[in-house]
């Protein structure tokens, strides 16, 4: 037995069955690349689900987590510290909001806008009590907390975790005329939605829905929240993706590469308007906005933009979808390609109850990338943005081979 095969027989021994992860055992990470236990090294082709924007182990943000963990750790939000205010300004500017609130986790960040919204609803859009509503899209995805399972139509998700919160409501995504009739309800408070829904698949709405939606928002008096904790952080090719159309979010939900795949950190941003119906006492986090998130989650971003990681998913993300719009011409077993810079799938020309995708990224491993499947039949594909060309490149000519082996 090999060290990776004794150390996947430990997990499922003794860890809980709550996941099903491709059978490779990494311990080492260095820019696109992980390598295995046994030596063998892949191109990352998910980057711990777009957490990894920047590269893993980049050594600016390894620095700023190393220096900072030898000076102070973690307070607690009953004291100031030298780091937090600081992070603030750096991160409301960059984002052009009023303020942020800072947290740890990506569902932690959704739990926060939801608390954020029904607490505006009342004070400031004048709902009677307990009878706010928020509104989702169907498909969405942002955790696996009690709140975020009410709000899903996946019966994985929310199937024998019941009873559920009240006040959560659903629509068909990329529907504007299905969300106007909701928002006429005048007890609701706000809709959340992702600017592409990730795990559904990386489902891109139309060209003009988020501005859409943000017409709307703004004409019955409700509160936009763009959950950009997959989509965020440069990964479609924008800082946002929100950026691509004119529809700046009332609440803004940052996380996953908000830290470079570092240490958890998440955020949520909006106006005085807005936040300031938070009172102490009523949220917060004993790790949320410690020293160390903090100087790490402000070098994540800083590497961002000195590397240019945006303008590089945008053109890459581009090139890949090229070219593998140009291999599924001569290619019978991928039906669509979709995806906006570098967040983008395949679509195997299978049913969802079939292991054709599971058995492509089986391939692909053997071939050296790692990619996992959603949804039954389709791949997604997330490479770090630090990729280069010459390195996507290798990798398309990866997934060719390994597709072709299914025809």
């Amino acid at each position: 037995m090999t060290r990776s095969e004794e150390l996947i027989e430990m997990e499922h021994q003794y860890g809980a069955h709550n996941y099903h992860p491709l059978p490779v055992v990494l311990n080492r990470g260095e820019g696109v690349y992980l390598w295995d236990c046994e030596g063998k090294k892949y191109f990352d082709f998910l980057s711990a689900y777009s957490a990894v924007n920047q590269g893993h182990c980049h050594p600016k943000i390894i620095k700023a987590l190393n220096d900072q963990a030898s000076t102070l750790t973690l307070t607690s939000r009953a004291f100031h510290n030298d780091i937090l205010g600081d992070y603030e300004k750096f991160v409301t500017d960059l984002f052009g909001y009023d303020k942020v609130l800072p947290m740890n986790t990506g569902v932690e960040g959704g739990e926060t806008a939801n608390k954020l919204a029904r607490k505006w609803g009342y004070l400031k859009k004048g709902i009677a009590e307990n009878k706010a509503r928020i509104i989702f899209a169907k498909g969405n995805f942002w955790g696996r907390t009690l709140a975020a399972i009410s709000s899903s139509d996946d019966p994985v998700s929310y199937e024998g975790f019941g009873p559920y919160m009240p006040g959560y409501d659903l629509i068909p995504y990329n529907d504007l005329d299905a969300l106007e009739k909701e928002l006429q309800d005048p007890n609701v408070a706000a809709f959340m939605v992702e600017p592409i829904q990730g795990e559904a698949g990386v489902v891109v709405p139309h060209e003009g829905y988020l501005k859409g939606v943000r017409d709307l928002c703004t004409k019955y008096n409700v509160l936009y929240i763009a959950d950009e904790v997959q989509t965020g952080i440069a990964r479609t090719g924008k800082m946002i993706a929100n950026d691509y159309e004119d529809s700046r979010p009332d609440i803004l939900i940052l996380g996953k590469a908000l830290s470079g795949g570092v240490f958890p950190v998440s955020a949520v941003f909006a106006d005085n308007e807005v936040m300031m119906c938070i009172k102490p006492g009523e949220h917060g986090s004993t790790f949320g906005g410690n020293p160390l998130a903090c100087a790490v989650a402000k070098s994540a971003l800083e590497v961002v933009l000195e590397e240019k990681l945006a303008e590089n998913a945008f053109e890459l993300g581009n090139y890949f979808r090229e070219q593998m719009n140009t291999f599924i011409k001569e290619c019978s077993m991928v039906t669509l390609v979709r995806g906006k810079g570098l967040l983008n799938a395949i679509i195997i020309n299978d049913s969802p109850d079939s292991s054709t995708a599971w058995d492509i990224c089986m391939k692909l491993k053997e071939n050296g990338l790692l990619a996992k499947p959603t949804h039954g039949n389709i791949i997604r594909f997330a490479p770090p943005l630090c990729i280069n060309k010459e390195e996507l490149d290798a990798c398309i000519e990866i997934i060719k081979k390994s597709v072709r082996c299914f025809e």
